[in-house]
């Protein structure tokens, strides 16, 4: 019975199958379908190869150094033999360090998993699991057969990662695109989480117009999407979201019912409802599941003189119980755009992420007609990266009006209620990447404005003047807008005591101006530098 236990034991601490045979890997082999020299355990060489080597470049092939014991391949040359011969051996090796891996029973050390940010939602969570001296990662119980597939697993497999081909019944979702010429190729599949968008050029005939599938709606929506990865059990069908008909001179309009499926076919010496463009917006889980599938459609007609069209392709995707964040340039901003601004939150010792205001952008004091700033509490204006702008209002001030209430006013007034912090240095610049936001710098300034005829006085802001530098960021040949400093700037006037019955109109301004401060190029530069050479008359021998 001891004897039992002992190996129900053994069998119980034993670990699960190598994932790596040793056997089978070779660092060396680095020509595909030749043999590489030296290269002792390439099994792309015959034994003729190998009595060709001098030595054995990698003489032992290990798994994992630091476990305690495991197998390990050696390779050898027997040069007594004629002619010579390669040797191989699977030994045991035996880690002699006392600091060592019994058992890699932790299968997520196998890969780089992304880590768990704390957060104020996750912190608590997070320090029952790893706040002790010591926690285990070791499994309840080892699964004794290794054939036999954990559910986990299964669903880890089962799942869309990011680049992986979206499938369907028949393959994959197919988004045409041009390769070797500017020619439609229909074998490109859509990756999950790649967003794309494609162009190419089809040829066409209007005697077989509906015979050409490329042109039809229902050789983009007729086979449904799998909503996991090699599981046929739960589909998606492609649904209409929309169509649009473009006419002959480009004109687009949406016909009535305009989900309804439309075919190719010839009407008075025209191809109508030909396929010209294809948009896909996929919907998906955090469990990496496609849940939701639809395409819009850009239908138009040819005739007898058109031998080719152009046909466009883009596919998005969208999380579900998410709201898509809309961005200013891709890295780099674009003219024309909302500069993206928001708050970094006091969650001390963790630095977290940005939290953007209601639509996530700097803002300033719009002009109303009547030019009341009273009556333009709350109306702002988005900075649009790359335009000055000025607004302003007109402030009324009688003998009953108070200092206090009034600065704070003019304050909200100017900088809003909630004034950001950090502006986003990229168009594309996410929350959770908080070294790519800039933090804004707050200046006040003053005017003196003396009179002796009142007594006490106050000081009120009058203007805010934001300044933003940017500069041109990567290649010469395209190069993106890259906001480095964001200075907010108020001026403040000194206002003193109106007499009873008097009034007096004071103008508030707000005003944002862009500069580029971009390194010029050196003297002496050129766009497009000429070398000034004749090259051997037989440069190009034997080639014209």
């Amino acid at each position: 019975a001891p004897e039992t236990r002992a190996a129900a034991g053994a069998r119980t601490r034993s670990g699960p199958a190598p994932v790596t045979d040793v056997a089978e890997l070779c660092v060396c082999d680095l020509l595909v379908a030749q043999c590489d020299v030296n290269c002792c355990c390439d099994p792309d060489c015959s034994a003729a190869e190998f009595s060709l080597f001098t030595t054995c470049s990698v003489p032992i092939v290990t798994g994992d150094s630091r476990l305690c014991s495991q197998k390990a391949a050696v390779y050898s040359l027997d040069v007594k033999t004629n002619p010579p011969e390669r040797i191989f051996k699977l030994i045991d090796q035996v880690n002699p360090s006392v600091f060592c891996i019994h058992a890699t029973n932790y299968k997520q050390a196998l890969s780089f998993p992304s880590p768990d940010m704390p957060t104020s939602e996750n912190f608590d969570q997070l320090l029952k699991r790893f706040g002790s001296g010591s926690f285990s990662a070791e499994p309840d119980s080892w699964d004794m057969n290794p054939d036999t597939e954990n559910p986990s697993d299964a669903n880890e497999t089962s799942r869309y990662e990011y680049g992986v081909p979206v499938q369907t019944v028949d393959a994959f979702l197919r988004l045409p695109s041009p390769v070797v010429s500017s020619w439609c190729s229909d074998a490109n599949p859509a990756g999950f989480l790649v967003n794309q968008a494609t162009k190419c050029t089809r040829s066409v005939s209007m005697e077989k117009c509906d015979t050409i599938q490329a042109l039809s709606m229902l050789f983009y929506i007729n086979s449904s999407i799998l909503a996991k990865c090699h599981e046929f059990v739960f589909q998606v069908n492609i649904t209409v979201r929309s169509i649009a008909v473009q006419s002959l001179n480009g004109m687009w309009t949406l016909p009535h019912g305009s989900d309804a499926l439309r075919l190719p076919m010839i009407l008075d010496a025209l191809c109508i409802n030909i396929v010209l463009g294809v948009t896909y917006h996929i919907t998906y889980t955090d469990a990496g599941e496609i849940i939701e599938a639809a395409a819009a459609f850009v239908l138009g007609a040819i005739n007898k003189e058109t031998l080719s069209i152009q046909q466009s392709f883009e596919i998005s995707f969208t999380q579900a119980n998410t709201e898509p964040v809309a961005l200013s340039g891709n890295p780099g901003y674009v003219v024309g755009l909302p500069v993206r601004a928001g708050f970094r939150p006091q969650r001390y010792p963790f630095p977290g992420e940005i939290n953007t205001n209601k639509y996530g952008q700097l803002t300033i004091l719009q002009s109303t007609s009547s030019q009341d700033c009273l009556a333009a509490q709350g109306a702002r204006a988005p900075v649009l990266f790359g335009y000055n702008m000025i607004s302003g209002c007109t402030l009324r001030i009688t003998a009953a009006t108070k200092c206090q209430p009034l600065t704070q006013t003019l304050l909200d007034l100017l900088k809003g209620q909630n004034f950001p912090e950090y502006v986003a240095s990229f168009g594309n610049s996410q929350d959770q990447d908080v070294l790519d936001w800039v933090p804004i710098t707050h200046l006040h300034t003053s005017e003196q404005r003396i009179s002796n005829t009142f007594q006490s006085s106050c000081q009120i802001p009058v203007s805010l003047e934001i300044e933003v530098k940017w500069t041109k960021y990567g290649s010469l040949v395209n190069p993106q807008a890259r906001i480095v400093n964001v200075t907010a700037t108020i001026t403040t006037t000194t206002l003193k005591q109106l007499p009873s019955g008097r009034e007096r109109t004071i103008p508030i301004t707000s005003s944002v101006v862009f500069t580029d401060i971009s390194s010029p190029a050196e003297p002496g530069y050129k766009a497009w530098p000429t070398i000034n050479a004749k090259l051997p008359f037989d440069f190009f021998f034997p080639f014209v």
